[in-house]
């Protein structure tokens, strides 16, 4: 993620330490391990209405091997499961953005600095009339 923050001009440890400690919940984090090792994490806030997936981070040298899509296919399953859609934010610019359009989430609008994702439950997105 850094370097999609430095395209932008926008990288700051300081701010992105912040961010992620301000809002750390132990029980909505995951870890991300492969054979023992840690090479993640996935923070996904239950909103009652949705799920959202606050934050999802694979080490750049695990990516690239399908460890981001098993685990979204987790996470596909247990908001079908539950009947929740997921909500999800990207960094303008970055590969996420590509990522989550090709796993099935539905761009709904773009902020300042970001663009917002939904998945539907069992993917079908319904964004009203």
């Amino acid at each position: 993620m850094r370097e999609s923050l430095e395209r932008l001009g926008r990288f700051n440890p300081d701010r992105a330490r912040e961010r992620f400690v301000s809002g750390f919940d132990v029980n909505s984090t995951r870890r991300i391990e492969v054979s023992g090792d840690l090479v993640g994490f996935v923070v996904i806030k239950d909103h009652q209405s949705d799920l959202l997936l606050d934050h999802f981070y694979v080490i750049p040298s695990a990516q690239g091997a399908g460890i981001g899509s098993e685990v979204l296919t987790q996470i596909f399953r247990e908001a079908d499961e539950i009947g929740r859609p997921i909500k999800v934010g990207a960094l303008k610019e970055s590969a996420s953005n590509r990522f989550y359009t090709r796993h099935g989430f539905v761009f709904v609008e773009s902020g300042e600095f970001d663009n917002y994702y939904v998945r539907a439950n069992g993917n079908a997105v319904d964004l009203g009339d």
